[in-house]
């Protein structure tokens, strides 16, 4: 399921060069395109399992660029001295730079198992990133919805490529594990839990 925004287009082509959208050539590209995102995803999710096992939230992050992961993240400090600047994209980032690998960082894409938040999103963006793909919905907190096109000429032209629910029910199983041990206070009451228990 892709997601789009105002702002942003979804990774599936809107256009198709003249070919209806049932014709085998445009079938087999979004047949091509979803098993690359599952591959990435997959790794992500194994990021978060990580993530999970040592008590963080189950946010696992890989960025791929031309069929390699250059970075990975999984989320840190959700428990004890909570510290919201260890997101599992916040960290994935900073290992791609502390890296100095050279490589064109709009090539890259991303895969996390949730949604981006507002802050990850909006740094994600400032540092050249523009495809982002997520398994699970951020309910509560997503900041793929940012309105670009309302904002300043820094962003407004940007054109992101968003894609959702990617593995999405692998995602919710972490997402649900994590939100239902009371030993996990990191968001407890929060309407995430409530949106992802429920399901």
């Amino acid at each position: 399921m892709a997601v789009c925004s105002s702002s942003a287009r979804c990774h599936a082509p809107h256009g198709n060069g003249g070919r209806g959208a049932g014709e085998p050539g445009i079938q087999e590209e979004k047949k091509c395109a979803m098993n690359r995102h599952e591959k990435y995803m997959k790794i992500a999710l194994d990021q978060a399992r990580q993530a999970l096992v040592l008590g963080d939230f189950p946010v696992g992050c890989v960025f791929e660029y031309r069929d390699e992961i250059v970075a990975t993240g999984r989320r840190f400090n959700s428990f004890g001295r909570v510290n919201e600047m260890d997101h599992a994209e916040m960290v994935a980032l900073r290992a791609l730079f502390d890296s100095d690998r050279r490589l064109d960082i709009g090539e890259i894409t991303v895969y996390s198992t949730m949604e981006p938040c507002l802050m990850c999103f909006a740094t994600l963006l400032v540092n050249g990133v523009r495809k982002i793909v997520y398994s699970y919905e951020d309910a509560m907190g997503g900041g793929t919805n940012l309105p670009l096109r309302m904002l300043s000429p820094l962003y407004r032209d940007l054109e992101v490529e968003i894609t959702g629910a990617i593995l999405r029910e692998q995602g919710l199983a972490l997402f649900k594990e994590f939100f239902a041990n009371p030993e996990n206070n990191y968001l407890a009451d929060s309407l995430l839990a409530a949106y992802t228990l429920k399901q």
